[in-house]
């Protein structure tokens, strides 16, 4: 008995000790292998997840413990995304072009979802993962890269911005259960509070805020931490009680943070972004990587001859249905190297295609095997899209759009 007790508890204690160890030993590995080929993080993060995880060693197993600090990384993700956005930077064209574009996606990819799908709910699921783009991994690359203030990289920021609000919204919509109509209303009464929230962080210059914010900067009272945490929550816990997805209101916050902190001294914002980015990338966002690599079923795609099929459709399907439509919001003077390296960036997907997978796979409206190709495909664009990309971004021939060359490109009008 006494032996059993302890393998139990030492199975317990194992995924404690293993899941940051992972997360420390991922960047170490992309350091090496970035050597001699740049590969984004979370991919690294991914896969150790599947290594450690029950179709590999088993040393993790799923657990509901896992999911919920999981789920609140994902939410980190999303916080961080809304937060990075500059309205007055892609607002007009960038954003304009953007929105086009992914209308044009949700219906192409809703109607082949429906095809592809074994129901018509199955396709929704399919058509709202595939036309997600994700920002909270595009933008580590692009500030890494110098791309963040380029007409570049505005343009897949505005792209960003809309491939994860706009499925969020389409998630609100038509996956929460009730009917449209109930869920139009629940949705525009989540944009009043967000909008109020948003108005009045706008007004005034918040001195007292600010104030307590860099009294307690470098004490152990962080202010600004816990402030961001509880709005996430708050806007979070908002969102679940109205039925709408969580991640609108992790999302939410992240806006609401920016403009709450914007007036804020330069050198205080970049200690404030420093201790945020610290947070998120450094403790919470990589357990819900790690997680996902964990809860991956790589014997169910194996074993699955559908799944194996479909999953390289469904990656097509993103450079397809996704990627193409990005074309829209190219910056004015774009090269041929340009477009390629947006169509992929405009195609890489995860969070959202994890996020669409898991409701469908607890409503039973979406397949095991469906939910596994698909979020195979979002791995493998996160994998193979930005790695190539970024390399026709540095292989094109006249710099392309990258500053200072050609910063005064216009991007409005």
């Amino acid at each position: 008995m006494a032996g059993s007790s302890i393998a139990r508890m030492g199975h317990a204690i194992l995924p404690i000790v293993l899941i940051p160890t992972l997360a420390v030993v991922a960047p170490i590995l992309a350091t090496l292998v970035g050597r001699f080929v740049a590969i984004p993080l979370v991919v690294f993060e991914i896969v150790l997840g599947i290594v450690a995880g029950p179709s590999v060693l088993g040393w993790i197993p799923a657990s509901d413990a896992l999911t919920t600090v999981s789920n609140f990384g994902l939410a980190f993700l999303f916080f961080m995304a809304g937060n990075e956005i500059d309205f007055a930077e892609v607002k007009g064209r960038p954003l304009t072009r953007a929105a086009i574009g992914w209308g044009i996606s949700l219906v192409c990819a809703v109607v082949i979802g429906i095809l592809l799908g074994s129901t018509v709910i199955a396709g929704v699921y399919i058509g709202i993962a595939l036309c997600s783009t994700t920002l909270g991994t595009l933008l580590p690359l692009l500030r890494d890269a110098g791309e963040l203030k380029t007409p570049f990289g505005l343009a897949i920021m505005a792209i960003g911005t809309v491939g994860e609000f706009g499925p969020l919204i389409a998630i609100s919509l038509f996956l929460s259960g009730r009917s449209p109509f109930t869920a139009t209303l629940l949705l525009i009464g989540f944009a009043l509070v967000a909008g109020l929230g948003v108005w009045l962080a706008s007004r005034g210059a918040h001195e007292r805020f600010h104030r307590l914010v860099e009294a307690t900067l470098h004490t152990s009272g962080q202010f600004v931490v816990r402030f961001v945490v509880a709005i996430i929550a708050a806007l979070v816990a908002l969102s679940i009680l109205l039925g709408l997805d969580m991640l609108l209101g992790a999302f939410t916050a992240g806006i609401l943070c920016r403009v709450m902190l914007s007036g804020a001294r330069h050198d205080v914002a970049e200690q404030i972004e420093g201790k945020l980015e610290a947070v998120a990338f450094g403790v919470i966002v990589p357990v819900f990587f790690v997680a996902t690599g964990v809860g991956f079923d790589l014997r169910g795609l194996l074993s699955d001859p559908r799944a194996l099929i479909l999953l390289p459709i469904f990656l097509v399907l993103l450079l397809l249905v996704r990627g193409l439509p990005g074309l829209f919001a190219a910056p004015l003077g774009a090269t041929g190297r340009d477009r390629s390296a947006l169509v992929l960036l405009t195609a890489t997907g995860l969070p959202i295609i994890v996020a669409v997978t898991n409701i469908g796979l607890e409503r039973h409206e979406l397949s095991q095997g469906t939910a596994t190709a698909l979020i195979g495909a979002g791995m493998l664009s996160v994998l193979v899209f930005p790695l190539i990309a970024m390399a026709l971004r540095r292989r094109s021939s006249d710099g392309g759009l990258r500053a200072p060359d050609l910063e005064h490109v216009p991007t409005e009008g």
